[in-house]
């Protein structure tokens, strides 16, 4: 396809050529195709989105007034990114768009002139989306829809935000007929799955698959310790900070990533205790208040920091192409994590990211030699698609319902459409209907459950028009942990803490949020009034999730402990420690499941080498414990990591097969899930999700205590008279995928019989240590307990690497 000449001379006059992965984005576009293109890094992905909607309104007859091309993103700050770089095409040619952001910070004035004339592109979020979709001039604003564009898909599509767009999508297919989807991403492990899941229909065929040119290897290295030795436990790399004051003082601008909120106030504590060159050094957390952001994220783009600690909350595609230095602390938990992160580094496709991993631990350094082996192979990774959730479902009918009346069987084609709801037949479409209606059977009686009624045509409507107001406040796919707002008196927001961590402090505690010494002064309502404090507080800890160590490099972490050749790249401790564990015992290669038996301080230990990940490891805990008490062996406790299992008990395991048989899943598990707080919890979420409980009305919000008051009220009732009542099922989806990780439990388990290999030794070894440092602080932050940490391992490793 050839570009308008006026596009031509602008990428000429900017020292450009046209990439081929671009012109095959504009060649589908003419083509009336669907497009994934995937590409890495800096290889102007999102400019050859665009390019379809730049040729269009470059021609001799350009679209009129209407919305043209909808971008949506799984963050606002990439939204406001992209922004302010499509501006600069659009004004330098001179092309007559109008571009436009709308999310949750949107003002609400602009808001509603935005369904009243849309601008001719508008970036947006799933949320936003969906929200937009929920008002009557839906069906008038998307008529004209041409192309969407789905950034960064591989961030979200997933999950339960990708359901949302699933949903978002067929209902924009079927209002714009004539639309054409796009999807972007550099860190696709499996393109025809995205294909399907971006395809109408779940078609992969109909979606034309774009590689990208590739782009300049990137130059990655671990860090090895220069004065100190290899931490045997913590995930922090807390003892590569003075190191990595060094890089950032020899390199212009540093991005250091870390997997948590409290590491990175943990890391930019550490490195501002130790700036003695008074360096701009900033800080980036989603916990952050927006203005804190923003601040730091201008600071960046002009230029004027040395170096960022952040999280995950600046992983994606937000382009600072000075960055020279991207710093990893702490293990990568996954290869396309990894590329993605050091992706943020020069961001640019001819020339090489530079990035440095800085293990915690000397597990974490077997992950970084094996994520660093990806990355040279260009091997990616990801999670697995699942079934759409039901209680996202329902919030969709629900907005569904608030744009004006629908019918049931239309919506469920539509629904049907999308591919992670391919799976919903009539039967389940009702009880989606039903529970949308009336709350279920079990709660039928209550009118405010009441929310959409039936005609005799099979159209539903609103039960009242207040509800549609109601839904639009609730409505939404994050459930964070309850926060409270932390608060200078002058009203100056710092971001927020989670409600649970503020029920701990005082009047006089001092906190370390946002960087700074804070003083608390009072707790109330949901905020927490602070001051400027001069002596060191504690940092907040969160609940959220922990990132998943993927199948992939789990696997290839088994290889590098039995490739025996190669343990020559490793520092000698992680050598030394490899060579005493398979002098000792043995090594759990590919194929292998390692359990050891030995007793230690009076109890006897067994630990259980899985390499399946924290959720998975913590689950199997519980279930062998509760079967251990079965069999009286007297369990007494256990803690997991990524890589291992330790369970404790009065009386030793001799044979460890029993407690891996696959029907402890049939048995022990659901028993345990049903008592345990995890249905509850993903009950809590999915009630908020569906929309049955809501957190928010006009002018008031619930603490997080009223939500889960709430939800447990309700929970007990549909446990007690409705026990496979819709929500229950959601709930147990989550509690089965991503609280427990069932599914590399189950995987597991079937491998057991097969690969099981037991043996009993007079101490602790080698391979245990790691696992056995961490016994009662399961609990305690990442890095908080890091130097207790270390003279607990010292005695342990003591013990365990003697070679008699």
């Amino acid at each position: 396809m050839t570009l308008a000449p006026s596009i031509t001379d602008w990428f000429e006059s900017r020292g450009w050529r046209v990439r081929r992965h671009q012109s095959e984005m504009l060649d589908a576009a003419r083509a009336g195709d669907h497009a994934l293109l995937v590409a890495d890094t800096g290889a102007g992905k999102t400019l050859a989105g665009f390019l379809p909607t730049l040729q269009d309104f470059a021609g001799d007859d350009p679209p009129g007034d209407g919305l043209h091309t909808l971008y949506v993103s799984p963050l606002k700050a990439l939204a406001h990114d992209v922004q302010r770089n499509l501006l600069t095409p659009i004004e330098d040619i001179g092309l007559p768009i109008r571009v436009e952001t709308r999310s949750g910070d949107t003002p609400s004035d602009r808001k509603a002139r935005q369904r009243a004339k849309p601008p001719h592109v508008l970036l947006t979020t799933p949320e936003s989306l969906s929200l937009l979709l929920s008002y009557p001039e839906a069906a008038t604003m998307f008529a004209g829809l041409r192309r969407v564009i789905v950034d960064e898909v591989h961030a979200f599509a997933t999950g339960k935000r990708g359901d949302l767009l699933a949903l978002s999508l067929a209902r924009l297919q079927a209002i714009a007929p004539e639309m054409r989807r796009a999807a972007l991403s550099a860190t696709v492990a499996d393109p025809q799955d995205f294909c399907a899941w971006l395809a109408p229909d779940g078609a992969a065929a109909s979606v034309r698959l774009v590689e990208g040119e590739a782009g300049a290897k990137p130059e990655l290295s671990i860090m090895n310790p220069e004065d100190e030795r290899v931490p045997w436990g913590g995930h922090a790399a807390a003892w590569a900070v003075p190191q990595l004051y060094e890089e950032i003082k020899r390199n212009q601008t540093t991005l250091i990533f870390t997997n948590t909120r409290f590491l990175a106030e943990y890391i930019f504590q550490l490195l501002w205790d130790i700036n003695d060159d008074h360096l701009p050094i900033g800080i980036h957390h989603g916990s952050l208040s927006k203005e804190a952001r923003r601040k730091v994220e201008g600071a960046m783009a002009r230029g004027e920091l040395r170096a960022l600690v952040c999280t995950a909350s600046l992983d994606l595609g937000v382009d600072w192409g000075d960055v020279d230095l991207v710093v990893q602390m702490g293990a990568p938990k996954g290869s396309s994590r990894l590329l993605q992160r050091i992706g943020r580094a020069n961001h640019r496709l001819d020339c090489p990211s530079r990035a440095l991993l800085a293990p915690g631990n000397r597990f974490e350094f077997l992950e970084a030699f094996a994520a660093q082996e990806a990355v040279h192979e260009g091997r990616r990774d990801g999670e697995d698609f699942r079934p759409g959730g039901l209680d996202v479902l329902a919030q969709h009918v629900m907005a569904c319902a608030c744009a004006g009346p629908f019918d049931e069987a239309a919506l469920l084609a539509e629904v049907q459409s999308a591919h992670p709801y391919r799976w919903v037949d009539n039967e389940q479409w009702q009880r989606v209907l039903e529970f949308v209606a009336t709350g279920g059977y079990a709660l039928r009686a209550y009118d405010r459950f009441k929310r959409i009624v039936r005609d005799r045509q099979g159209t539903w409507r609103l039960t009242h028009p207040e509800h549609a107001a109601r839904h639009r406040l609730n409505a939404g796919i994050i459930v964070d942990a309850e926060m409270l707002d932390v608060r200078f008196r002058n009203g100056r927001s710092l971001g927020k803490v989670e409600e649970s961590f503020g029920a701990t402090l005082s009047p006089g505690d001092t906190i370390r949020f946002a960087g700074m010494d804070l003083e608390v002064e009072a707790l109330r309502d949901l905020e927490l009034i602070v001051r400027a404090a001069k002596k060191p507080g504690q940092i907040p800890s969160y609940m959220g999730a922990r990132l998943p160590l993927t199948t992939h490099l789990s696997d290839r972490v088994r290889g590098l402990m039995v490739d025996r050749a190669g343990w020559s790249r490793f520092p000698d401790d992680v050598r030394e420690w490899l060579e005493m564990q398979d002098w000792r015992s043995r090594l759990p290669g590919p194929g292998m499941l390692l359990a050891e038996s030995f007793p230690h301080q009076n109890k006897h230990y067994t630990v259980y080498y899985t390499f399946e990940g924290w959720n998975a490891n913590q689950s199997l805990g519980m279930l062998i414990t509760r079967r251990m008490n079965e069999l009286g062996l007297a369990p007494l406790g256990f803690v997991a990591n990524d890589y291992s299992l330790a369970v404790w008990g009065a009386r030793p395991v001799l044979d460890p097969a029993p407690l891996l048989s696959p029907d402890i899943l049939a048995h022990e598990f659901v028993e345990w899930v049903q008592e345990s707080h995890l249905l509850r919890r993903a009950f809590r979420e999915v009630a908020v999700i569906s929309g049955l409980v809501e957190r928010q009305h006009p002018g008031k919000r619930k603490s997080g205590k009223q939500v889960t008051f709430s939800t447990d009220l309700i929970y007990d009732v549909l446990r007690k008279y409705e026990p496979d009542h819709l929500l229950i099922q959601a709930a147990w989806a989550d509690a089965r995928a991503r609280m427990t990780d069932v599914g590399r439990l189950g995987d597991l388990l079937d491998r057991a019989l097969g690969q099981l290999v037991h043996v009993e030794l007079d101490r602790v070894s080698p391979l245990a240590v790691p696992v056995l440092v961490m016994i009662g602080r399961e609990t305690t932050p990442a890095g908080a307990a890091d130097d207790e940490l270390l003279v607990e391992a010292e005695s342990l490793a003591a013990a365990a690497m003697r070679a008699d």
